[in-house]
Protein backbone atom coordinates (compact mmCIF):
# COMPACT_ATOMS: atom_id res chain seq x y z
CA UNK A 1 0.00 0.00 0.00
CA UNK A 2 1.33 3.42 -0.97
CA UNK A 3 1.33 6.07 1.79
CA UNK A 4 2.12 9.76 1.31
CA UNK A 5 2.18 12.77 3.59
CA UNK A 6 0.01 15.74 2.75
CA UNK A 7 3.07 17.76 1.82
CA UNK A 8 4.29 15.02 -0.52
CA UNK A 9 0.86 15.02 -2.15
CA UNK A 10 1.03 18.80 -2.57
CA UNK A 11 4.41 18.54 -4.25
CA UNK A 12 3.11 15.87 -6.66
CA UNK A 13 0.31 18.14 -7.87
CA UNK A 14 2.15 21.48 -7.64
CA UNK A 15 -0.24 22.65 -4.92
CA UNK A 16 -0.03 24.28 -1.52
CA UNK A 17 -1.31 23.01 1.82
CA UNK A 18 -3.72 25.10 3.84
CA UNK A 19 -3.31 24.35 7.52
CA UNK A 20 -6.36 23.28 9.50
CA UNK A 21 -5.46 21.93 12.93
CA UNK A 22 -2.11 21.20 14.51
CA UNK A 23 -1.91 17.62 13.26
CA UNK A 24 -1.83 18.41 9.52
CA UNK A 25 1.83 17.32 9.35
CA UNK A 26 0.82 13.88 10.64
CA UNK A 27 -1.86 13.24 8.02
CA UNK A 28 -1.09 10.22 5.87
CA UNK A 29 -2.90 9.57 2.59
CA UNK A 30 -3.37 6.01 1.35
CA UNK A 31 -5.66 6.66 -1.60
CA UNK A 32 -8.01 8.98 -3.47
CA UNK A 33 -11.78 8.71 -3.62
CA UNK A 34 -14.96 10.64 -4.34
CA UNK A 35 -16.14 13.22 -1.83
CA UNK A 36 -19.06 11.06 -0.71
CA UNK A 37 -17.06 7.82 -0.38
CA UNK A 38 -13.65 9.00 0.88
CA UNK A 39 -12.47 7.84 4.31
CA UNK A 40 -10.24 9.52 6.85
CA UNK A 41 -7.03 8.28 5.20
CA UNK A 42 -8.02 9.36 1.68
CA UNK A 43 -7.91 12.56 -0.32
CA UNK A 44 -10.69 13.79 -2.59
CA UNK A 45 -11.32 16.67 -5.01
CA UNK A 46 -14.00 19.09 -6.19
CA UNK A 47 -14.00 19.57 -9.95
CA UNK A 48 -17.74 20.01 -10.55
CA UNK A 49 -19.97 22.51 -8.76
CA UNK A 50 -22.79 19.94 -8.59
CA UNK A 51 -20.87 18.16 -5.81
CA UNK A 52 -20.46 21.14 -3.45
CA UNK A 53 -22.90 19.57 -1.01
CA UNK A 54 -20.70 16.49 -0.79
CA UNK A 55 -17.73 18.74 0.02
CA UNK A 56 -19.48 19.98 3.15
CA UNK A 57 -20.11 16.43 4.36
CA UNK A 58 -17.01 14.59 3.17
CA UNK A 59 -15.02 12.46 5.59
CA UNK A 60 -11.86 12.79 3.51
CA UNK A 61 -8.65 13.71 5.30
CA UNK A 62 -8.00 16.39 2.70
CA UNK A 63 -9.46 17.79 -0.52
CA UNK A 64 -8.01 19.30 -3.68
CA UNK A 65 -9.65 22.67 -4.31
CA UNK A 66 -9.32 25.45 -6.86
CA UNK A 67 -8.37 28.89 -5.51
CA UNK A 68 -11.94 30.22 -5.85
CA UNK A 69 -13.65 27.42 -3.89
CA UNK A 70 -14.55 27.93 -0.23
CA UNK A 71 -12.75 25.46 2.03
CA UNK A 72 -14.58 23.26 4.52
CA UNK A 73 -13.57 23.75 8.14
CA UNK A 74 -13.23 20.07 9.06
CA UNK A 75 -10.44 18.82 6.77
CA UNK A 76 -7.16 19.90 5.26
CA UNK A 77 -7.06 21.55 1.83
CA UNK A 78 -4.53 21.52 -0.98
CA UNK A 79 -5.01 24.45 -3.34
CA UNK A 80 -4.38 23.63 -7.01
CA UNK A 81 -5.04 25.42 -10.26
CA UNK A 82 -7.03 22.49 -11.72
CA UNK A 83 -8.46 19.91 -9.26
CA UNK A 84 -9.34 17.41 -11.99
CA UNK A 85 -5.84 17.50 -13.42
CA UNK A 86 -4.42 17.13 -9.90
CA UNK A 87 -6.68 14.12 -9.33
CA UNK A 88 -5.39 12.60 -12.57
CA UNK A 89 -1.78 13.06 -11.53
CA UNK A 90 -2.45 11.48 -8.13
CA UNK A 91 -4.19 8.50 -9.69
CA UNK A 92 -1.06 7.91 -11.76
CA UNK A 93 1.05 7.92 -8.58
CA UNK A 94 -1.25 5.53 -6.74
CA UNK A 95 -1.84 3.30 -9.77
CA UNK A 96 1.26 3.36 -11.99
CA UNK A 97 1.14 1.48 -15.32
CA UNK A 98 1.94 -2.23 -15.38
CA UNK A 99 5.55 -3.19 -15.97
CA UNK A 100 6.17 -6.17 -18.27
CA UNK A 101 7.93 -9.16 -16.76
CA UNK A 102 9.30 -10.68 -19.95
CA UNK A 103 7.33 -13.91 -19.51
CA UNK A 104 5.75 -15.66 -22.51
CA UNK A 105 3.00 -18.10 -21.61
CA UNK A 106 3.42 -21.58 -23.04
CA UNK A 107 0.04 -21.37 -24.77
CA UNK A 108 1.10 -18.27 -26.73
CA UNK A 109 2.05 -18.88 -30.38
CA UNK A 110 4.97 -16.73 -31.51
CA UNK A 111 6.35 -17.11 -35.01
CA UNK A 112 10.11 -17.80 -34.97
CA UNK A 113 10.73 -14.80 -37.25
CA UNK A 114 9.01 -12.32 -34.91
CA UNK A 115 11.35 -9.96 -33.05
CA UNK A 116 10.36 -9.19 -29.46
CA UNK A 117 12.38 -7.10 -27.02
CA UNK A 118 13.62 -9.14 -24.06
CA UNK A 119 11.14 -7.69 -21.56
CA UNK A 120 7.99 -8.01 -23.72
CA UNK A 121 5.29 -9.91 -21.84
CA UNK A 122 2.97 -12.23 -23.78
CA UNK A 123 -0.10 -13.66 -22.03
CA UNK A 124 -1.95 -16.91 -22.63
CA UNK A 125 -3.27 -17.81 -26.08
CA UNK A 126 -1.85 -14.74 -27.80
CA UNK A 127 -0.71 -15.18 -31.41
CA UNK A 128 2.15 -13.20 -32.94
CA UNK A 129 2.71 -13.55 -36.67
CA UNK A 130 5.73 -13.72 -38.90
CA UNK A 131 8.17 -10.79 -38.94
CA UNK A 132 6.25 -8.84 -36.30
CA UNK A 133 8.40 -6.40 -34.29
CA UNK A 134 7.46 -5.51 -30.69
CA UNK A 135 9.39 -2.92 -28.69
CA UNK A 136 10.63 -2.84 -25.10
CA UNK A 137 8.16 -2.39 -22.26
CA UNK A 138 5.15 -3.69 -24.18
CA UNK A 139 2.53 -6.09 -22.80
CA UNK A 140 0.47 -8.34 -25.08
CA UNK A 141 -2.68 -9.49 -23.31
CA UNK A 142 -4.44 -12.84 -23.35
CA UNK A 143 -5.89 -13.87 -26.69
CA UNK A 144 -4.43 -10.96 -28.65
CA UNK A 145 -3.65 -11.52 -32.32
CA UNK A 146 -0.71 -9.68 -33.89
CA UNK A 147 -0.58 -10.16 -37.64
CA UNK A 148 2.41 -10.69 -39.88
CA UNK A 149 4.65 -7.68 -40.39
CA UNK A 150 3.08 -5.64 -37.59
CA UNK A 151 5.31 -3.11 -35.86
CA UNK A 152 4.53 -2.19 -32.25
CA UNK A 153 6.60 0.41 -30.40
CA UNK A 154 7.75 0.68 -26.81
CA UNK A 155 5.61 0.69 -23.64
CA UNK A 156 2.41 -0.33 -25.41
CA UNK A 157 -0.39 -2.19 -23.64
CA UNK A 158 -2.77 -4.45 -25.54
CA UNK A 159 -5.61 -5.73 -23.40
CA UNK A 160 -7.25 -9.12 -23.92
CA UNK A 161 -8.40 -10.08 -27.42
CA UNK A 162 -7.16 -6.95 -29.15
CA UNK A 163 -6.32 -7.57 -32.80
CA UNK A 164 -3.69 -5.80 -34.89
CA UNK A 165 -3.90 -6.96 -38.49
CA UNK A 166 -1.14 -7.49 -41.05
CA UNK A 167 1.45 -4.72 -41.55
CA UNK A 168 -0.22 -2.18 -39.25
CA UNK A 169 1.99 0.14 -37.19
CA UNK A 170 1.64 1.21 -33.55
CA UNK A 171 3.90 3.90 -32.14
CA UNK A 172 5.14 4.20 -28.56
CA UNK A 173 2.81 4.29 -25.52
CA UNK A 174 -0.22 3.06 -27.45
CA UNK A 175 -3.06 1.47 -25.46
CA UNK A 176 -5.64 -0.87 -26.98
CA UNK A 177 -8.57 -1.81 -24.78
CA UNK A 178 -10.12 -5.27 -24.93
CA UNK A 179 -11.52 -6.30 -28.29
CA UNK A 180 -10.18 -3.38 -30.30
CA UNK A 181 -9.53 -4.26 -33.95
CA UNK A 182 -6.84 -2.35 -35.82
CA UNK A 183 -6.58 -2.94 -39.56
CA UNK A 184 -9.75 -4.79 -40.43
CA UNK A 185 -10.70 -4.53 -44.11
CA UNK A 186 -12.27 -1.28 -45.23
CA UNK A 187 -15.84 -1.45 -46.54
CA UNK A 188 -15.06 -1.20 -50.24
CA UNK A 189 -17.02 -2.80 -53.09
CA UNK A 190 -17.73 -2.20 -56.77
CA UNK A 191 -21.00 -3.19 -58.44
CA UNK A 192 -20.51 -5.07 -61.73
CA UNK A 193 -24.20 -5.25 -62.56
CA UNK A 194 -24.74 -8.58 -60.86
CA UNK A 195 -22.85 -8.53 -57.59
CA UNK A 196 -20.71 -6.44 -55.26
CA UNK A 197 -17.05 -7.14 -55.98
CA UNK A 198 -14.76 -6.79 -52.98
CA UNK A 199 -11.95 -4.27 -53.48
CA UNK A 200 -8.73 -5.58 -51.90
CA UNK A 201 -7.82 -3.35 -48.97
CA UNK A 202 -4.03 -3.10 -49.12
CA UNK A 203 -3.29 0.00 -47.05
CA UNK A 204 -2.37 -0.04 -43.37
CA UNK A 205 -3.50 1.55 -40.13
CA UNK A 206 -0.92 3.75 -38.41
CA UNK A 207 -1.44 4.69 -34.77
CA UNK A 208 1.05 7.34 -33.72
CA UNK A 209 2.50 7.76 -30.21
CA UNK A 210 0.24 8.04 -27.13
CA UNK A 211 -2.95 6.92 -28.88
CA UNK A 212 -5.64 5.10 -26.90
CA UNK A 213 -8.30 2.98 -28.58
CA UNK A 214 -11.39 1.93 -26.61
CA UNK A 215 -12.95 -1.51 -26.22
CA UNK A 216 -14.49 -3.00 -29.38
CA UNK A 217 -13.52 0.02 -31.45
CA UNK A 218 -12.66 -0.82 -35.07
CA UNK A 219 -10.28 1.07 -37.34
CA UNK A 220 -10.27 -0.07 -40.96
CA UNK A 221 -7.11 -0.31 -43.03
CA UNK A 222 -6.83 1.91 -46.09
CA UNK A 223 -7.92 0.75 -49.51
CA UNK A 224 -4.61 1.89 -51.06
CA UNK A 225 -3.05 4.53 -48.79
CA UNK A 226 -3.10 4.39 -44.98
CA UNK A 227 -5.65 5.17 -42.30
CA UNK A 228 -3.82 7.40 -39.81
CA UNK A 229 -4.61 8.20 -36.18
CA UNK A 230 -2.24 10.96 -35.14
CA UNK A 231 -0.40 11.47 -31.88
CA UNK A 232 -2.38 11.75 -28.63
CA UNK A 233 -5.80 10.84 -30.06
CA UNK A 234 -8.20 9.18 -27.60
CA UNK A 235 -11.09 7.08 -28.93
CA UNK A 236 -13.81 5.72 -26.66
CA UNK A 237 -15.50 2.32 -26.90
CA UNK A 238 -17.42 1.03 -29.93
CA UNK A 239 -16.23 3.64 -32.42
CA UNK A 240 -15.96 2.94 -36.16
CA UNK A 241 -13.23 4.63 -38.19
CA UNK A 242 -13.48 3.74 -41.88
CA UNK A 243 -10.72 3.31 -44.46
CA UNK A 244 -8.39 6.18 -45.37
CA UNK A 245 -9.60 8.44 -42.56
CA UNK A 246 -7.07 10.72 -40.88
CA UNK A 247 -7.76 11.89 -37.33
CA UNK A 248 -5.69 14.89 -36.25
CA UNK A 249 -3.47 14.97 -33.18
CA UNK A 250 -5.05 15.19 -29.72
CA UNK A 251 -8.62 14.81 -30.96
CA UNK A 252 -11.06 12.91 -28.74
CA UNK A 253 -14.25 11.00 -29.58
CA UNK A 254 -16.90 9.61 -27.25
CA UNK A 255 -18.59 6.24 -27.63
CA UNK A 256 -20.28 5.10 -30.86
CA UNK A 257 -18.97 7.83 -33.13
CA UNK A 258 -18.85 6.72 -36.78
CA UNK A 259 -16.54 8.24 -39.38
CA UNK A 260 -17.01 7.29 -43.03
CA UNK A 261 -14.23 6.67 -45.51
CA UNK A 262 -11.62 9.24 -46.58
CA UNK A 263 -12.84 11.92 -44.17
CA UNK A 264 -10.10 14.16 -42.81
CA UNK A 265 -10.43 15.37 -39.21
CA UNK A 266 -8.29 18.21 -37.88
CA UNK A 267 -6.26 18.51 -34.72
CA UNK A 268 -7.79 19.00 -31.27
CA UNK A 269 -11.37 18.12 -32.24
CA UNK A 270 -13.98 16.91 -29.72
CA UNK A 271 -16.89 14.70 -30.80
CA UNK A 272 -19.82 13.72 -28.58
CA UNK A 273 -21.28 10.22 -28.50
CA UNK A 274 -23.01 8.80 -31.59
CA UNK A 275 -21.94 11.63 -33.86
CA UNK A 276 -21.79 10.45 -37.46
CA UNK A 277 -19.71 11.82 -40.32
CA UNK A 278 -20.22 11.22 -44.03
CA UNK A 279 -17.30 10.28 -46.25
CA UNK A 280 -14.88 12.48 -48.19
CA UNK A 281 -15.38 15.60 -46.05
CA UNK A 282 -12.97 17.84 -44.17
CA UNK A 283 -13.38 18.86 -40.54
CA UNK A 284 -11.18 21.74 -39.44
CA UNK A 285 -8.95 21.96 -36.37
CA UNK A 286 -10.63 22.41 -33.00
CA UNK A 287 -14.16 21.54 -34.12
CA UNK A 288 -16.62 20.50 -31.40
CA UNK A 289 -19.53 18.24 -32.27
CA UNK A 290 -22.49 17.67 -29.96
CA UNK A 291 -23.72 14.13 -29.37
CA UNK A 292 -25.80 12.60 -32.19
CA UNK A 293 -24.70 15.25 -34.69
CA UNK A 294 -24.86 14.25 -38.35
CA UNK A 295 -22.15 15.80 -40.50
CA UNK A 296 -22.83 15.80 -44.24
CA UNK A 297 -20.41 18.52 -45.44
CA UNK A 298 -17.16 20.27 -44.53
CA UNK A 299 -16.95 22.05 -41.16
CA UNK A 300 -14.86 25.17 -40.62
CA UNK A 301 -12.12 25.14 -38.00
CA UNK A 302 -12.92 26.21 -34.46
CA UNK A 303 -16.70 25.92 -34.71
CA UNK A 304 -19.17 24.23 -32.39
CA UNK A 305 -21.88 22.27 -34.18
CA UNK A 306 -24.98 20.24 -33.34
CA UNK A 307 -27.93 18.58 -35.02
CA UNK A 308 -28.50 16.56 -38.18
CA UNK A 309 -27.53 17.98 -40.53
CA UNK A 310 -24.89 19.58 -38.33
CA UNK A 311 -25.23 23.35 -38.01
CA UNK A 312 -23.73 26.04 -35.77
CA UNK A 313 -24.70 25.30 -32.19
CA UNK A 314 -26.47 28.63 -31.60
CA UNK A 315 -28.67 28.08 -34.65
CA UNK A 316 -29.46 24.54 -33.48
CA UNK A 317 -30.55 25.87 -30.08
CA UNK A 318 -32.97 28.31 -31.76
CA UNK A 319 -34.40 25.62 -34.02
CA UNK A 320 -34.80 23.23 -31.09
CA UNK A 321 -36.67 25.86 -29.11
CA UNK A 322 -38.99 26.51 -32.07
CA UNK A 323 -39.58 22.79 -32.59
CA UNK A 324 -41.14 22.51 -29.14
CA UNK A 325 -43.56 25.29 -30.09
CA UNK A 326 -44.65 23.79 -33.42
CA UNK A 327 -47.93 22.29 -32.11
CA UNK A 328 -48.92 25.68 -30.72
CA UNK A 329 -47.87 27.46 -33.91
CA UNK A 330 -49.78 24.96 -36.06
CA UNK A 331 -52.88 25.35 -33.92
CA UNK A 332 -52.70 29.12 -34.38
CA UNK A 333 -52.26 28.85 -38.14
CA UNK A 334 -55.20 26.45 -38.52
CA UNK A 335 -57.49 28.79 -36.61
CA UNK A 336 -56.89 31.62 -39.07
Amino acid sequence: MKVFSLFEIAEMVNGSVERFGEDVANIRITGINTLSAAGDAEISFLANKHYRHDLLNTEAAAVLLAPDNDAPDHCAVIRVADPYLAFTLLQRFFYPPSVPNGQRQVSAVIDPSALLADDVEVAANAVIGANAHIGSGTIIGAGCVIGAGVKIGERCLLHANAVVCTDCVLGNDVLLQAGAVIGSDGFGYAWDGAQHLKIPQVGRVILEDDVEIGANTCIDRGAISDTVIERGVKLDNQIQIAHNVRVGAYSVMASQVGVSGSTQIGKGCQFGGQAGLAGHINVGDGVKLAAKSGVMSDLAAGGTYAGAPAMPHRLWLKISALTLKLPEIWKTLRSR
